[in-house]
């Protein structure tokens, strides 16, 4: 399993126009450098498509992958049995005669291929000319959207999109780039934007989201048993048949199936219970992005995992506090706003809204995970294995989970 590898791995969504998914990125992250390191990523990415791990992580969903050279050049055919599984191309492979090789293989068995433009300097007139041998064989281009000013990264993204091959935007960090490039004919788009909130003047919540916060508040009364959570939810049948097909679900390979939210709340622990109950409805926000929602759980699971050691009832909080922390995204409102509807603890909303209190590192490093940064104190070698097993576990659970939110009573 990828959790058991020495090297940690991070899916980024790539969406299309229409803010679904077009294909993962899977981000290896060496620890170290040189032989020693090469080796490790390598005998970690076998043993991940070998056994399937890699597969499970993207739902066999389209990914694309760097490989290291030694693994592109002697252990390609493996890629010939997962064929959702493509490779990403660096401009600098165009002078490699044995990789340039290897890519037309690959090309002939259908392998997705991506040539990554980021490196090309931006102030060039003609950049794609010398890249001739690598265009003729891949499918998708990734431009930098971050390097390129607007005009630049128009004129690329059109003489591409006019050769049939498939565009992508890369480092698409803000709103406004984003919403230039939907006006250009890029097949998908790649960045943080999709995590950051939108500024908007007056925030309104629907009647709709107003209505989960209302569920959401609910929840929040201490005093609240098995018998009051199954009547808080009572009149949802939707979120109660949802909920009830999650926990009953392979997943869990309960021993005996739960008929009602009050047997759950018992068997489970009303805590955890309430916790799906709020997973649950947030999933159910099917006006935003999913692989944003997915984000939101993959944290809530995360941060739980990483609160082991604390008291029961802070690594409770700390599940809440990572699924809330995508809230003011999730809602398009800020995050004060939002919290005002909740009466939650203080220290997720410290956490939330200050950056402080207990909750506040556990996030750091789940944000520190997801965008790569495995430079810091906290990220030590045993760490960062820890983070890889939360990681892999997460996304895990997030996808069942998820699967059961999407779905609607027959």
């Amino acid at each position: 399993m990828v959790s058991d590898m020495l090297l940690p791995v991070v899916r980024s969504p790539i969406l299309d126009l229409e803010e679904e998914l077009f294909a993962y990125e899977l981000v290896f992250y060496r620890q170290g450098a040189g032989t020693d390191a090469d080796t490790t990523l390598v005998g970690g990415v076998l043993s991940g498509i070998t056994d399937g791990a890699i597969t499970r992580l993207v739902r066999g969903n389209r990914a694309f992958m760097r490989l290291p050279r030694k693994l592109l050049l002697e252990e390609t055919d493996i890629l010939a049995h997962t064929p959702r599984l493509g490779v990403i191309l660096h401009p600098i492979h165009v002078r490699d005669a044995a990789v340039l090789h290897r890519a037309q293989q690959l090309a002939l068995r259908k392998c997705p291929l991506l040539l990554d433009l980021g490196d090309l300097d931006p102030s060039s007139s003609e950049p794609h000319g010398p890249l001739e041998p690598l265009l003729r064989l891949v499918s998708y281009v990734r431009l930098d959207a971050k390097a390129l000013d607007a005009d630049t990264l128009a004129r690329r993204c059109k003489q591409l999109f006019e050769r049939g091959i498939g565009v992508i935007a890369g480092n698409v960090d803000d709103h406004a780039t984003y919403a230039r490039c939907k006006t250009l004919p890029f097949q998908a788009i790649q960045g943080r934007h999709l995590l950051v909130p939108q500024q908007i003047e007056v925030p309104v919540l629907t009647p709709s989201r107003l209505s989960m916060l209302r569920l959401m508040s609910a929840l929040q009364d201490n005093n609240a048993g098995p018998v009051e959570l199954g009547e808080i939810i009572r009149d949802d049948a939707v979120l109660s048949y949802k909920l009830l097909g999650c926990v009953n679900s392979a997943y869990f390979a309960l021993p005996r199936q739960l008929k009602s939210i009050q047997q759950a709340a018992i068997f489970f622990g009303v805590a955890r219970l309430r916790n799906w109950i709020y997973t649950m409805s947030l999933a159910s926000t099917d006006d935003r992005p999913p692989e944003l929602l997915r984000t939101a759980l993959i944290r809530a699971h995360m941060c739980e995992k990483l609160a082991q050691g604390m008291p029961a009832g802070l690594q409770e909080m700390a599940f809440m506090a990572g699924l809330l922390s995508l809230l003011d995204t999730l809602l398009c409102a800020p995050m004060e706003f939002v919290l005002s509807h909740l009466p939650l603890a203080p220290e997720i909303r410290e956490a939330l809204v200050e950056g402080r209190g207990p909750f506040a590192p556990l996030l750091e490093q789940v944000y520190a995970w997801e965008a790569g940064d495995l430079k810091g104190a906290h990220m030590q070698p045993q760490n960062i294995r820890k983070m890889a097993g939360a990681y892999y576990a997460a996304t895990q659970w997030a996808d069942q989970v998820y699967s059961f939110a999407e779905q609607r009573p027959h």
